[in-house]
Formats: C-alpha cells, sequence, structure tokens
C-alpha cells in the first residue's frame, strides 16, 4: 500500500447534524460508492470540555470561542437534554481523501455554501447570531453540521487528538505507534508515574500509544519542553470513560 492509498481525515458530525437527522445523508454523500474512502475508524463521543478546547485551539481568544465550545460538545441544540449531547467522530482513509472530503462538505460558511456549491452537506447548515449577556451582537457563528480535516497536517494533530492507536486496525494506522514501557496518570492538569486516589490511567505499561503522544507524555512527566501540550495527548485517552462537567 503506497503513501496515497493510506491518506486519511478526520471527519466529525457535528451535535446540529443529529439533532436534525442528518446522520444518514452525510455518511451516505460521503459513502465508498461515491468518494472511494474507506473507513478506518469510528466512535460516538461525549465531547469534553478538554477535547472541545483542544480541537478549536487555534480559535483560543477570539470572540466566537466561547459559543464554539458550547456547540460542538452539543449544549446549544441539547440544552435540556444533556444524555444526548455527542458527535460521531470517523476516519476516513483512500487517496486524496483530504480533498474529497473537503469539497463535499462544501464552504464553511452555509451561505455561501447554498450560494456556490448548492447541494453539498453544509449547504443545509445555518448562521447563527452571537450576543454577549446584555444582547449586544458580537458576530456569527456557523453551525455547519460537519468537520473535515482542512489538510494532511491537520488530519494528523486531529486523529490523533480523537483516536487512540486501538481505535483503527493495525493495517490501517497512519502513523507509527509505540508500546508503553510505563505508567501514566493525570489529575487536574498535571502528569504523574504512580498512582493515587482521583489520578485518571492515561497509558499504562503494555499499552499502545502513538509514538508522538509517548514521546510527549515523557518529556511533560520529566518537565522538557514539548512540541504539544499536555491536554492534546491526554484527551482522547479520556473520552468516554472520565465524565467532565
Amino acid at each position: 500500500m503506497n503513501a496515497q492509498d493510506i491518506e486519511q481525515s478526520l471527519v466529525l458530525i457535528k451535535p446540529d447534524a443529529l439533532k436534525n437527522s442528518l446522520t444518514g445523508y452525510v455518511l451516505s454523500t460521503l459513502s465508498e460508492f461515491h468518494t472511494g474512502l474507506r473507513f478506518a475508524g469510528a466512535k460516538i463521543v461525549h465531547v469534553s470540555p478538554m477535547l472541545a478546547s483542544e480541537h478549536y485551539a487555534e480559535h483560543r481568544g477570539k470572540f466566537f470561542f466561547p459559543s464554539l465550545i458550547d456547540y460542538i460538545q452539543g449544549r446549544l441544540h441539547y440544552a435540556e437534554e444533556p444524555w444526548k449531547r455527542r458527535v460521531i467522530a470517523i476516519v476516513y482513509q483512500g487517496p486524496n481523501a483530504v480533498g474529497k472530503l473537503r469539497a463535499l462538505s462544501g464552504p464553511t460558511d452555509p451561505h455561501k455554501a447554498r450560494k456556490e456549491q448548492p447541494g453539498c452537506i453544509r449547504s443545509l447548515g445555518t448562521v447563527e447570531t452571537i450576543r454577549d449577556r446584555d444582547g449586544k451582537v458580537l458576530g456569527e457563528r456557523m453551525d455547519n453540521l460537519i468537520h473535515a480535516s482542512a489538510d494532511a497536517e491537520a488530519a494528523e494533530r486531529e486523529i490523533k487528538l480523537w483516536f487512540r492507536p486501538s481505535d483503527i486496525p493495525p493495517a490501517m494506522h497512519p502513523y507509527p505507534t509505540e508500546t508503553s514501557t510505563s505508567h501514566y496518570y493525570y489529575k487536574d492538569g498535571k502528569l504523574c508515574d504512580t498512582f493515587a486516589l482521583g489520578r485518571i490511567c492515561v497509558l499504562a505499561t503494555g499499552d499502545l500509544g502513538w509514538a508522538s503522544d509517548l514521546k510527549a507524555l515523557a518529556q511533560h512527566l520529566r518537565g522538557d519542553p514539548a512540541g504539544t501540550s499536555l491536554e492534546s495527548v491526554v484527551a482522547k485517552y479520556l473520552i468516554n470513560e472520565h465524565q467532565e462537567p
């Protein structure tokens, strides 16, 4: 299998798509029949604040960031039904996976999508007004039904953020993996290698992890500079295992 065949991209079917029963439409549009791409991994995710914040890390500090976090967590579309708050995360694999999925998704802005690419997935989305506590208009948020990785670099970061190696069949692993030789525990933003009450095991000796994750965990444990935040490493290992408020 050559490098082109194993190109992967992350797709998130967001809460507004679930709320409006568009899951089947999205999956049909992105099916192997239409794209030539294969499923490499899929999961239903309760999106924690940590995972949401790391996914949208590039937007921290922007006026729409809090609204964006509430949106991807399902707080806006399932305000009174917290048990329904989830997204569907999927890894697609195959030639030009990133480009094909971006094309089928359409422009980020649903208004632009309807004008320039009617019939694309995001043409069914909406644009919502963001207001402050006093009702002042701050701007807009795009409720655009689906996320698709922007490029190969973003795909790697996002897949490693949402998926463990064990979530993807070994033959479809696009990135190097390693077996952990240590235990790593997490609590309140801190990492340690010994168990204590309240600490959550991220990886244990013998567990399979992304090689880049194991490198970063070792760096954080030693207190050395790391190329990635601790939360971006930890988040996927806590998916659906630790309920954050």
